[in-house]
């Protein structure tokens, strides 16, 4: 996690969520380490056990730095986050079960500042002995294609290990130029 989060842009006073964080923290935790004191990270998540075990954790191992966030990510707006106010937004083995992409990809790009990144890490499409099963899986093209959206440009792909890929998107400046 660390290498792709710093391959993402990601360095000490940024503010970044991970949408769907899961129970591990397995990005949260290196993002807090990251963005250090100065920095913030939101651990979102529907699942409230899972928002408590983050929680504690963080308290466990002094991670001040982490705020965790109940929130469907599947709705704009529900995230209590503040708009255009994340340096990065990670939607990491979310996208091939969320129920409503649509609403997923425009929450993302709804909490991303002008000039912030979005950082999509999927499943790769191959059979392989763990995750989800081939069919659930989502090919890089229809992850690719599901953040072809008017205020994202893609700056690049590349592997995130031997089973995942990374796209990682810029959100265009605002009309005014203001890069917030």
């Amino acid at each position: 996690p660390f290498r792709v989060l710093e391959r993402a842009g990601l360095q000490s006073g940024l503010r970044v969520a991970d949408l769907g964080c899961g129970s591990i923290g397995h990005f949260v935790f290196p993002a807090a380490q990251l963005v250090g004191g100065e920095g913030r990270v939101y651990a979102v998540d529907i699942q409230k056990n899972v928002l408590q075990t983050i929680e504690r954790i963080a308290k466990q191992e002094q991670y001040w730095n982490v705020e965790p966030v109940w929130s469907d990510i599947d709705v704009v707006n529900a995230a209590r986050i503040p708009s255009d106010s994340l340096d990065l937004t990670i939607v990491a083995n979310n996208l091939y079960l969320s129920t409503h992409r649509d609403g997923l990809v425009e929450e993302a790009t709804r909490l991303t500042k002008p000039c912030g990144r979005v950082l999509v890490i999927e499943w790769k499409k191959e059979k392989t002995a763990i995750g989800p099963t081939l069919e659930h899986r989502m090919s890089e093209e229809e992850a690719r294609s599901a953040f072809t959206h008017t205020d994202l440009r893609e700056l690049e792909s590349f592997d995130a290990g031997d089973h995942h890929y990374a796209l990682l998107f810029e959100r265009k400046p605002s009309a005014d130029g203001d890069a917030r």
